[in-house]
């Protein structure tokens, strides 16, 4: 079990410095980290080099950074051919080396000596068994895939995935380091094309079977392709860009794991032994050919995602967070299962698999659903996370930026619902589960809404902030990266607003022709007064952190790189209070707001006379003159 934790400006170690190698360094140097880039011999350095300055100055140039930020980005980066000492008092080391079986192994023996006993160490494979990379080398348990996606510097997508052997905790800390990194990680079992490339290279390959079947032409096929997925290429400009070598060498790894229904198709092999790119512009789009290349591709890729929830390989979630993330697609699979329906969904799974036979396994999950009635197949997008006396509730929908969506909403009250009984529970943490806490409602959803439909989404949002408002216990807010709109409507409604620094937070509804209506208004006005936020409502502008500080409605900001951490300790110090000494100072202060002065001086006289009947009075009271600390039971 590994208790090491990855986190800036601690250094990580980077094995490789070719075009996934420099993006994944420039990643980590980003975050704050310390990174040693390690190559074998100076031309490669040079190389390695040479890609991540010319990617930062592209940067520059772009405006994305300044040459400042440049500088010192470059300042935190050490490249050498010494492993040792690259690897020395690292707390990560990433191989991003070549992707062949036998030289990852040689690396990782070659390794083995010079890290140290809590070293994480992470394969960024796309496509190799991590536990066979694993086999042999010490403390098994600390050994994980990071699948980076390119451009690693870019893409926000990182698949974390764990082998026989990876320990949770190591699965846990990629997890966080990834999220430091201002990824979106998603968590996979270690299957052949563990979860994106799973669903993805077989539709490359679909495509070109549709063509060498005479189906449809090259041109329809792309077009559909783009339209369906909502991609900005179709599968034959996309391999031209990436490469058909790729797309090949992926798709005959499949098929060595599942079987002839993933083995490359005639006319995809063909392509690549000729090294010419797809012609797929010589042809002409054929609309009465559209629909069955559309049901093609769609049986295809529904087929296999819900295989993979089946199999245990990721979650639906994970599988709509990969497409939309890793491939920037805006339709992913399990959303466009429901878009069509379940029954649709299934009958087009289920003509694709007749073309294969058991080698095409239908989801007994879609055909249990389909024949329940169920039109659509559920997402969970509110994740709770319990660690001893407190809970983790999260918006998990980083993809969207947390857009609170009516169906997040509801998910939310539901979480603050079960919680809520819960004897042993003492705080709740409520925040984003990526960099964001939440963007603002779900504007796509809010876009469609008639004038009644948007009256009573506001109220589903008033209700919902409302029971994290009364929730029994403390909830602490925690905002990272900016929580706009709706986003911070919902957190005002906690007892403690926690900011990482450099987050933004603001109502910018008047911005889009509407104000906010979940009692944003109110609660600001409530916590700052009436004219700050009238200037933060009628101007839409955003505050940072900071400013927000100043203003009343954060209570406390913290460094952005310890910020879960920070806001974990604050929930730890208050569950180490008196339960109903916190419980009933919560009610003390939200009712006497509402009440006139003297009312809530009596108020609180009478509960503070109420606390003096309680055994957590008695324990605290006698530990206090015996010098040693309380065990309060909330009694």
């Amino acid at each position: 079990m590994t208790s090491v934790k990855i986190v800036p400006p601690g250094p990580v170690a980077v094995l490789g410095g070719g075009t996934m190698g420099a993006g994944i360094a420039q990643a980590c140097a980003a975050a704050g980290f310390s990174v040693r880039v390690r190559d074998v011999d100076d031309a490669a350095i040079a190389r390695g080099r040479g890609i991540l300055e010319r990617s930062l100055t592209g940067a520059v140039e772009r405006r994305k950074m300044t040459p400042a930020a440049r500088d010192e980005l470059l300042g935190r980066l050490v490249f050498t051919t010494d492993l040792a000492a690259a690897a020395a008092g690292a707390s990560l080391v990433i191989e991003a080396v070549f992707e062949e079986e036998a030289v990852k192994r040689s690396l990782f023996a070659q390794l083995a000596p010079a890290v140290g006993p809590t070293t994480i160490v992470a394969t960024n494979t796309s496509s190799l068994s991590v536990s066979a990379l694993g086999d042999g080398f010490p403390g098994p348990e600390r050994f994980a895939g990071l699948h980076f996606f390119f451009p690693a510097a870019i893409n926000k997508l990182v698949e974390v995935v764990g082998g026989r052997s990876t320990s949770p905790a190591t699965r846990e800390e990629l997890v966080r380091f990834s999220g430091r990194l201002g990824k979106l990680p998603i968590e996979t079992a270690d299957r052949a094309g563990f979860c994106v490339n799973r669903f993805f290279v077989p539709y490359l390959n679909e495509a070109c079977r549709i063509a060498d079947e005479g189906v449809a032409s090259l041109a329809t096929i792309e077009e559909v392709g783009r339209e369906t997925f909502g991609a900005t290429l179709g599968p034959f400009e996309l391999m031209n860009v990436t490469g058909i070598p790729i797309a090949f060498h992926a798709e005959t790894s499949l098929a060595r794991a599942f079987g002839p229904a993933y083995a490359p198709s005639p006319l995809l092999e063909r392509q690549f032994r000729a090294g010419a790119p797809w012609p797929w512009r010589d042809t002409a789009v054929e609309p009465a050919r559209q629909a069955a290349v559309r049901d093609r591709l769609l049986g295809l890729t529904i087929g296999i995602a819900t295989r993979l929830v089946e199999e245990g390989v990721a979650s639906a979630e994970a599988v709509d967070r990969g497409a939309v993330v890793g491939l920037r697609r805006r339709h992913a699979p399990f959303a466009q299962l429901s878009a069509v329906g379940l029954a649709e969904g299934l009958r087009l799974v289920r003509a694709q698999a007749a073309r294969w036979g058991a080698e095409f396994p239908v989801s007994a999950e879609l055909v249990e659903r389909a024949g329940r009635g169920e039109r659509s197949w559920p997402l969970r997008y509110v994740r709770v996370e319990r660690r001893g006396p407190i809970a983790w509730v999260l918006l998990d929908r980083p993809e969207v930026l947390n857009a609170l969506s009516t169906e997040l909403l509801l998910q939310l009250e539901a979480a603050f619902a079960a919680l809520a009984p819960e004897p042993a529970l003492r705080a709740v943490v409520l925040a984003g589960s990526g960099p964001v806490f939440a963007a603002g409602a779900d504007i796509a959803e809010m876009a469609a809404k008639t004038p009644q439909e948007g009256i009573d989404f506001g109220f589903v949002g008033q209700r919902v902030a409302r029971s994290i408002e009364q929730f029994p216990r403390p909830v602490i807010a925690l905002v990272e990266g900016y929580a706009l709109g709706g986003g911070l409507e919902v957190a005002l409604a906690a007892d403690v607003i926690v900011a990482s620094a450099g987050a933004r937070l603001g109502l910018p509804e008047v911005t889009v022709g509407i104000h906010p209506g979940m009692g944003g208004a109110t609660r600001l006005s409530r916590r700052i007064g009436r004219a700050a936020a009238k200037l933060l409502v009628f101007t839409g502008e955003p505050v940072s952190a900071e400013e927000a500080l100043r203003l009343g409605f954060v209570s406390k900001v913290v460094p952005r790189e310890s910020a879960r951490e920070d806001a974990e300790a604050l929930a730890l110090t208050i569950a180490s209070r008196a339960p109903l000494g916190v419980r009933w100072a919560k009610e003390v202060i939200d009712l006497g707001a509402e009440e006139g002065y003297d009312a809530a001086l009596r108020r609180e006289g009478d509960s503070a006379g109420r606390t003096f009947s309680t055994s957590d009075r008695t324990e605290g009271m006698r530990a206090f003159l015996e010098r040693r600390k309380p065990e309060f039971r909330g009694e």
